[in-house]
């Protein structure tokens, strides 16, 4: 069976996104992230997760998003052994009849044939270049490479396969682009950096720290000459996209996700001296006090972030992902920790628009015509739908993008979540119909959130920036609390 035509595929999911802006826009909501475009970001932000031994690998890393009915049930990344389809099949097994893949770059001979043996349903990747690179071998006019030994393999195995695979990208919803960085800049985590700093310019930081991090992705996920990477999409079976109108689309879309990744990843600033601390002493907990930790509970933080873009609530995105840490490494180029559950605040599957309110306290004085009783939050949706159990015997995070409200915090107690992450500008008020009131008292759950450290409390980072900005941040000693 034939793989999925890109034109005729692309054409009808524009079809069906120009719909979706036409009676999104009909309905005055704010622009919403397809389903297709957050498992392809949250795959390339999967490859770029924090893990010294990744150093080692001598291929492209691949970031692997496993959905099994619209549910992510793994993310994982290569490993110094294994790569990521590879790991796919040892975590999940036959689990994966069924599933939807999403590769940050097309997989290898080695990786497909086990995937495809598992029974999957879709394989989608980003068309760029693969996981055994192409882009040197362009450059060094070598025509009997591995690289190009490996592309024709996985030709041969897609042309035979019962599986769907494909490219499939997806134009953003009107406006997305701009919501996306306008959203970002009022993320907590940067609104606590100006509240505590008020010569703090969040424009110029903002701007800067997007320029750099648009230039690594670009460099990571783009190829910058466009004949180079017509020939690297021959090579890997996609001469469909080449004529110059289906190429200049596929380029325009990789080149907004690429931009609306980065937008993300900078509401989330990155410091070198923030450190994590203990409510009941001035010493910071061992496990958060070397890079990598930090490093990986920043990562989580975005992708909470990508995830409140999926929102059903037109005013206000809360995404929520919950990790735990093994008592050992595994396979994965995860290391120990391992995803339990992820979520957005939407309304009760299966549901339409206007069967619920869609209005907030501003705009409707009548409670009983409010949303909030009938929003699904992010937190409980990371937990009605998580796909491993919660162990009492491992630690469980939690990372959110706004503080739990009284309504959640019982539930993440109960759940046997160790630690919290969230930002916490609500944390002990009551906002119209929502409390957060319990939050702050909550026992037995270690709680982080941006705090500013006491002078007597200053840890040194060897963690390197690349953005002059973060010099005057340094300056006000921003740390993470516990």
């Amino acid at each position: 069976m034939s793989h999925l035509q890109e034109p005729a595929c692309q054409s009808q999911v524009g079809r069906q996104e120009r719909c979706a802006q036409t009676e999104c826009n009909a309905r005055g909501l704010s622009p919403r992230l397809s389903k297709v475009n957050f498992f392809t970001l949250l795959s390339l932000w999967m490859e770029l997760f924090p893990n010294n031994e990744q150093k080692a690998i001598q291929r492209r890393k691949n970031g692997l998003v496993v959905v099994y009915n619209s549910k992510i049930i793994g993310l994982h990344c290569s490993s110094a052994e294994l790569h990521a389809g590879q790991i796919a099949v040892v975590k999940h097994g036959s689990k994966m009849k069924d599933c939807d893949l999403y590769f940050s770059r097309k997989p290898c001979s080695t990786c497909l044939k086990m995937v495809l043996n598992a029974g999957v349903n879709r394989i989608s990747y980003w068309p760029g270049d693969p996981e055994i690179s192409l882009v040197d071998d362009y450059v060094m006019n070598n025509c009997n490479s591995d690289a190009k030994l490996d592309a024709k393999a996985v030709e041969r195995l897609k042309s035979n396969s019962r599986s769907r695979i494909c490219t499939l990208l997806q134009p953003l919803a009107y406006d997305m682009l701009q919501f996306v960085e306008e959203t970002s800049k009022k993320c907590e985590f940067l609104q606590s950096i100006v509240t505590l700093n008020r010569d703090f310019k969040l424009e110029d930081f903002f701007t800067e720290c997007r320029r750099n991090r648009l230039q690594e992705f670009e460099k990571l996920f783009l190829i910058s000459n466009s004949e180079t990477h017509k020939e690297i999409l021959k090579t890997i079976g996609l001469e469909n996209v080449c004529d110059d109108i289906h190429f200049t689309n596929l380029r325009h879309k990789m080149e907004d996700l690429v931009f609306l990744l980065a937008t993300v990843d900078c509401s989330v600033p990155e410091y070198g001296t923030f450190r994590f601390y203990c409510d009941d002493s001035d010493k910071a907990c061992d496990e958060h006090t070397n890079d990598e930790f930090q490093k990986f509970a920043r990562h989580c933080m975005v992708q909470a972030r990508l995830l409140a873009y999926r929102t059903e609530d037109q005013k206000i995105g809360v995404g929520a992902v919950i990790w735990a840490e093994g008592k050992s490494n595994n396979c994965d180029g995860t290391g120990a920790r391992y995803l339990i559950g992820c979520g957005y605040n939407a309304y009760p599957m299966g549901s339409e628009y206007a069967d619920y309110p869609q209005l907030d306290e501003k705009q409707q004085k009548d409670r009983e015509a409010r949303k909030f009783r009938y929003i699904v939050h992010a937190e409980q949706n990371a937990l009605t739908f998580r796909c491993q159990d919660i162990k009492d015997e491992e630690k469980t995070m939690i990372f959110v993008t706004k503080c739990p409200c009284d309504e959640c915090v019982p539930l993440i107690n109960n759940a046997g979540i160790k630690q919290i992450y969230t930002g916490d500008l609500d944390a002990g008020k009551v906002k119209a119909d929502i409390s957060y009131q319990k939050f702050s008292g909550l026992q037995g759950v270690r709680k982080f959130t941006w705090q500013e450290a006491p002078t007597n409390s200053i840890i040194t980072s060897s963690v390197h920036t690349t953005h002059s900005s973060h010099d005057l941040l340094c300056t006000s000693q921003l740390r993470f609390y516990l």
